[in-house]
């Protein structure tokens, strides 16, 4: 009885932090003020993020930090790493077909944790790496496993890309370059901003 008292209560403390980090993003990305139209449509964006444009989401420019090679034609073009104030980071980028022909996503960029991969297709196999202070991190989940990354894709056509994100938890804030790495792709250096 009490161990699962104490799986319950995890999972409660779990699920108050999610929600406390996503009420103190929606309420920094509110106090911006009256003449900034960006605020709105980046907050809108973080809340939709396997439709959004990437272009439009603050602290990207048009020269991604990162393109790293996958299987079969697959490129991985990250555009951001921003550092939140609720202790996470997330990653930005465009998943891209360079090849002719139509591609079925490895499920190796999934990961292999039963805990993910019972939820379908995600990008739950990423990790950043900080060498400086030798911790690996790996992507956010929500209570019920569900890792905080794009989900429910499982083929990308030739010369589609797909606009895609990652979080994790944040390293110090005296770390700001990582190695971002993902099963089946080159590692490239990223730096985290913010």
């Amino acid at each position: 009885m009490s161990i699962r008292f104490t799986a319950k209560a995890r999972r409660g403390m779990v699920a108050l932090t999610v929600a406390a980090g996503l009420a103190v993003g929606v309420a920094g990305c509110g106090s911006g003020g009256g003449g900034d139209d960006k605020k709105p449509d980046t907050s809108a964006s973080a809340s939709k993020r396997s439709g959004s444009d990437p272009s439009a989401q603050e602290g990207q420019s048009d020269t991604p930090l990162a393109e790293l090679k996958g299987p079969d034609g697959l490129l991985l073009q990250i555009t951001s790493a921003q550092r939140d104030s609720g202790g996470f980071v997330t990653v930005n980028g465009n998943l891209k077909n360079d090849g002719a022909k139509t591609i079925v996503v490895p499920a190796a960029l999934s990961g292999n944790e039963t805990e993910i991969t019972r939820n379908g297709r995600s990008l739950g196999g990423a990790t950043l790496v900080d060498s400086k202070g030798k911790k690996r991190y790996y992507v956010l989940r929500d209570t019920d496993g569900r890792p905080l990354t794009t989900t429910g894709f499982s083929t990308v056509k030739a010369g589609e890309s797909l606009s895609v994100f990652m979080q994790f938890p944040s390293p110090p804030t005296d770390t700001s370059e990582v190695s971002f790495q993902l099963p089946g792709f080159a590692a490239g250096t990223i730096t985290i901003s913010g």
